[in-house]
């Protein structure tokens, strides 16, 4: 990890609460510094874990969720097994208060459990949370339904997020203790050799490099992606702006800490997910002969990676048909056509 060289750029003495617009357009992640630090939970968790646990019981409303229970022999980094067949935690329900008492009373160990609640929403189990722990995203007007925006919060004590990406874009709070981000651009993916699609903890494959002690022989090309890395270190009260498709690992540096993010897309709703569009090209073009897969290369490039207007553009309105501008009701005569011609 000492190869990682370049520092995420900072925006320095945010004014609490107002996100610069500036960011929205950045294709890079951003830090900003001290964006939260007016958070009621923010305050409390700088006095001690106790403080900041107590305020969170008094706003939980007993709706039990899942969090990841590990040895201590993990260290906190929740992966796979040894024969990459299974994940090498538990994930079971448990009480959100139990669960912080869990992380209370082993907070002194040297070696404690590995122990983390991860995206659990906050309206869900923390209705009253917001109220005095909440930022405005500022979203463009859009004609069509996009994503909600989605509040969650991570709870455990020194825990690893494995390097993964999401299809989000991310705000990322630091509410209590510190958090590292280890970030890699999307181009990098191929030197970051993700696993297994079908087993994952959060349905985003995941890194296999163990980032602490690399094995260069199975990952050779490791290196290169840390040479095009960056590092994020935030205190609480900082926020990490997280373009979608950006990789990430997340550490929790202290014995106690808390993450509280929002996730959203400007993409419409009817989109749906590209994540089902990797699942078909599996199934319909990766076996392929390879000059065709080289040449359905050059046809994606012209009807969804290149300028998305050309081809339609030489057409006249009326014959253009799904080449045209998608709409809600063009989007599900995509939809009915694909799942007539899967189920065949």
């Amino acid at each position: 990890m000492s190869n990682i060289k370049t520092l995420t750029k900072v925006i320095e003495n945010c004014p609490a609460g107002q996100i610069p617009a500036e960011i929205f357009v950045s294709p890079e992640p951003i830090i900003l510094k001290g964006i939260v630090s007016d958070w009621k939970l923010v305050k409390l968790g700088l006095q001690s874990p106790q403080a900041s646990i107590d305020y969170l019981k008094q706003h939980y409303n007993g709706r039990p969720s899942f969090g990841y229970f590990g040895s201590s022999s993990l260290k906190g980094r929740f992966f796979y097994d040894e024969h990459v067949t299974r994940l090498n935690y538990e994930n079971k329900q448990i009480r959100i208060d139990e669960f912080l008492d869990l992380i209370l009373a082993t907070i002194d160990d040297p070696l404690p459990p590995s122990l983390y609640i991860a995206s659990n929403l906050i309206d869900s189990h923390f209705p009253q949370l917001r109220a005095d722990n909440d930022i405005v995203i500022p979203r463009p007007d859009s004609t069509t339904p996009v994503e909600s925006i989605r509040a969650g919060i991570w709870i455990g004590n020194r825990t690893t997020a494995c390097c993964h990406y999401d299809m989000s874009d991310n705000l990322a709070c630091c509410v209590v203790g510190k958090r590292r981000f280890t970030l890699f651009p999307p181009e990098q993916i191929a030197n970051l050799y993700p696993g297994p699609l079908d087993i994952t903890p959060g349905g985003q494959a995941l890194s296999m490099v163990d980032f602490a002690e690399p094995d260069l022989n199975l990952y050779p090309n490791f290196p290169e992606a840390l040479a095009h890395g960056q590092i994020a270190e935030l205190e609480a009260g900082d926020a990490l702006y997280l373009p979608s498709m950006w990789w990430h690992q997340v550490e929790g540096l202290s014995p106690f800490n808390i993450l509280i993010n929002y996730w959203w897309s400007e993409a419409p709703q009817y989109t749906g997910t590209a994540m089902n569009v990797l699942y078909h090209a599996m199934l319909s073009l990766r076996d392929k002969p390879e000059h065709e897969k080289q040449a359905w290369r050059h046809v994606f490039d012209y009807y969804i990676f290149g300028d998305g207007q050309q081809a339609a553009q030489h057409l006249p309105e009326h014959a253009q048909g799904h080449l045209g501008k998608l709409d809600p009701m063009k989007a599900r005569t995509l939809r009915a056509m694909l799942l007539n011609k899967l189920n065949r």
